[in-house]
């Protein structure tokens, strides 16, 4: 129960809202901060207002946290759910939404891309977990006389948003600072000297911060993104309804008429609709890897750092879906008239529902990349997918691979293009009736080494993305549509089974994914000029020289031939890692060894009676062990003054002569005078004699292990003896 006669001061309840309010709007990159703001701040408001409703009517204060709870889910639903109310009063629907997002809000977050629209089902998470860390931290609070565990609940909403995302930087500077300002609020508000009390919470808590994030930094040098929940989720899709569109190519093409959609509004530069990008290779089956998620509210830009990008957009009419798959590009900003699923990384769009609603706007990032861009460009191996396996290869085509391109040359844009250049000119397109099917192994085989050399683009851009692989080059095989020049009498473009194809992509460094065509299909229908990056792969094409004459680009500054070499940077991670592991032991030693014996001797010295002159002697005792003074277990005070003499210091003997008289005053005097004061006075007189040795001897001292741990030897007779502190 709270305590009779003590009423919390009103700070120390700001203080314990701001930390929960504080957890809470560190979900902004999730949602937005407008987002969260109104239901975060009401929900704290109601909390501060059925607190002061206690301190007014005291017969309240057992049934303060009933009134908080279904005060503040009330302003949840006002403020996070009021397209479910009846003007403003809550519904059936209202409730099943909040139990909803209450129990599954929280992964179905995990499982759309950020930000996320701030639907109910999706946000009202949030601020519920607000509520229940402001409601436990106001009863801890008030009914405990431990003011610093009110704050608890707030944190534990703090680490779930970093569970979500982790806050970095200056944000997570200010978010440290933010929580120490509220802690000493706290214990200001709880009454006290609060200076004292504040010191010893801040400063190890500082000391730890500085220690952890130097380990931190020197264990990461790559800086890689801090660990999310959102790693782990994704939404599964239903094997049975996802058929690959790359076995429909030759169906299609031998249809040609069909519509398959119509679109009014950009025409990508690319001059291609992709449908599904398919990263993974079996030997048998080309199938999509990553996994997809709700399109949330806008994906940013992801082209490289040097490339701007421009946004698009088109309305998209669809006539004859191809199962799931929706036509889309490679960096999709939004979508809107469908609930769609995307693969951030690939860009991939797929329906939620069978069959799709027939119209939608897509929005999408177009990467601003001229020729300059790609001529001499490396390529970007980083890319997730663009190096998958390739199963058990044929030696007739790994044979093939080193034919095709020089072994001296690097993986680079020029040798995709060369790659490119090579399969366009030694093999054919297939036309008419009896076109080839198939992508494995058998049939690429039969394509590129027993057959005639003809194929459709399924079977060009799968051999060019094997071969690829097989050169270092990190390609990826997409099935979609060509976009067609001419629009129709309407203004809309319309595209036809006929308008099917499969194309490679190959990773550049700082641009991104980059098409190419070694079938000659992409550019077929129409005689519009090619825009874009469409156009600068083309420039690149004709600035090309012969494969014979072809030469790596320069490379970037800091690298050489050795840094690019296969396997070159094999021996260089392990001994990152492990001069990393080095530094930072190092590091730990050095500040942790001194803190320990310094936060050890702080405990002895506040002791009384007895217990503190013993732990005077375990001090001394201590401080001369870590100079090199052999002690053992069985020493007295009086055995160690006589062996000190060999450290030079007459003032230590002394020291050690005076603590010997306050031992045995402690322990063999039936009345335990206080001798306490006298005792640690002698400490310090043996710490002042140590100190006037070589800075060498302090600097091995301070940071000698050994004392961290008592003296115990074997004496004559095999029995073990204990220090005198622990008799």
């Amino acid at each position: 129960m709270e305590r009779a006669g003590v009423v919390t001061p009103r700070i120390a309840d700001v203080a314990v809202l701001a930390a929960a309010a504080i957890g809470g709007l560190l979900f902004a990159p999730v949602f937005g901060v407008t987002a969260l703001l109104l239901p975060i701040g009401a929900v704290v408001l109601v909390i501060y207002g059925v607190s002061e409703l206690g301190r007014r009517f005291p017969k309240t204060v057992p049934w303060r946290p009933v009134i908080a709870v279904l005060a503040g889910l009330l302003a949840v639903i006002e403020t996070a759910l009021p397209g479910t109310t009846a003007a403003g009063i809550p519904t059936g629907e209202t409730f099943t939404v909040l139990a909803a997002g209450a129990v599954d809000g929280w992964q179905l977050t995990l499982r759309t891309t950020w930000p996320a629209r701030p639907e109910p089902e999706l946000i009202s998470f949030v601020p519920l977990a607000v509520l229940v860390a402001a409601v436990l931290g106001i009863e801890l609070l008030h009914r405990l006389r431990r003011p610093l565990i009110a704050l608890v609940p707030g944190l534990l909403v703090l680490v779930l948003s970093q569970a979500y995302v982790a806050v970095t930087g200056a944000a997570a500077v200010a978010t440290g600072l933010g929580y120490a300002v509220i802690a000493g609020l706290l214990l200001v508000g709880g009454g006290g000297t609060a200076l004292p009390r504040l010191l010893k919470l801040v400063m190890p808590a500082v000391v730890l911060g500085v220690v952890g994030a130097l380990a931190l930094a020197v264990a990461d040098p790559l800086a890689r993104p801090a660990y999310s929940l959102k790693d782990d989720e994704s939404v599964p899709l239903a094997e049975e309804s996802v058929a690959s569109p790359l076995s429909e190519i030759a169906y299609r093409t031998k249809n040609p008429s069909p519509q398959v959609f119509r679109y009014t509004g950009d025409t990508p530069a690319s001059r291609r609709w992709p449908l599904a990008v398919l990263d993974e290779f079996d030997g048998s089956n080309w199938l999509p890897g990553g996994g997809f998620r709700r399109l949330g509210a806008e994906i940013p830009p992801r082209t490289g750092e040097d490339i701007p990008a421009a946004r698009r957009q088109a309305t998209i009419e669809m006539t004859a879906p191809s199962g799931p798959w929706l036509p889309g590009q490679t960096s999709p900003a939004s979508v809107t008239g469908v609930d769609a699923l995307v693969d951030e990384t690939r860009g991939t769009l797929v329906a939620t529902e069978t069959p799709p609603r027939s119209r939608y706007t897509l929005g999408w990032w177009e990467p601003q990349v001229g020729p300059d861009d790609l001529m001499g460009a490396g390529t970007d191996p980083a890319l997730p997918g663009g190096l998958g396996g390739l199963g058990t290869v044929p030696p007739e085509i790994g044979d093939l691979a080193d034919r095709a391109l020089p072994p001296d040359l690097r993986p680079s844009f020029q040798t995709a293009v060369a790659l490119e250049r090579y399969l366009a000119g030694n093999y054919r397109l297939a036309t008419g009736d009896d076109l080839p099917t198939g992508h494995g192994w058998p049939q690429l085989r039969r394509f590129l080494i027993d057959g005639d050399k003809r194929g459709t683009s399924e079977q060009f851009a799968a051999a060019y993305v094997v071969l690829a692989r097989l050169k270092g080059i990190p390609a990826r095989l997409v099935v979609g549509y060509r976009a067609p020049d001419r629009a129709e009498a309407d203004g809309a473009h319309v595209v036809r089974n006929a308008d099917i194809i499969a194309w490679p992509e190959v990773a550049v460094a700082k641009v991104g994914w980059v098409p190419l065509d070694p079938s000659g299909t992409a550019e077929q229908s129409g005689s519009g000029a090619a825009k874009g990056i469409a156009a600068a792969v083309a420039e690149v094409r004709t600035q090309l020289p012969p494969v014979q004459k072809l030469e790596n680009p320069p490379l970037p500054p800091g690298e050489s031939e050795e840094d690019t070499a296969s396997g070159a940077g094999d021996w260089r991670t392990p001994a990152i890692i492990a001069g990393v592991a080095l530094g930072v032991l190092l590091v730990l030693w050095g500040a942790g060894v001194p803190g320990v014996t310094a936060f050890r001797a702080w405990r002895r010295r506040r002791k009384e009676g007895r217990a503190a002159v013993i732990g005077a002697w375990a001090e001394a005792r201590d401080r001369l062990r870590a100079h090199g003074l052999r002690v053992t277990a069985g020493m007295t005070v009086r055995d160690l003054a006589a062996t000190a003499g060999v450290l030079g210091d007459q003032s230590t003997v002394e020291g050690l002569h005076s603590l010997a008289r306050s031992v045995d005053a402690a322990l063999w005097s039936g009345t335990a005078p206080e001798v306490a004061n006298e005792a640690w006075a002698a400490v310090r007189t043996v710490r002042k004699g140590l100190r006037r040795r070589s800075w060498t001897a302090r600097l091995r001292a301070a940071v000698n292990a050994r004392v961290l741990f008592p003296p115990r030897e074997t004496t004559g007779r095999g029995t073990l003896r204990k220090p005198l502190s622990q008799r």
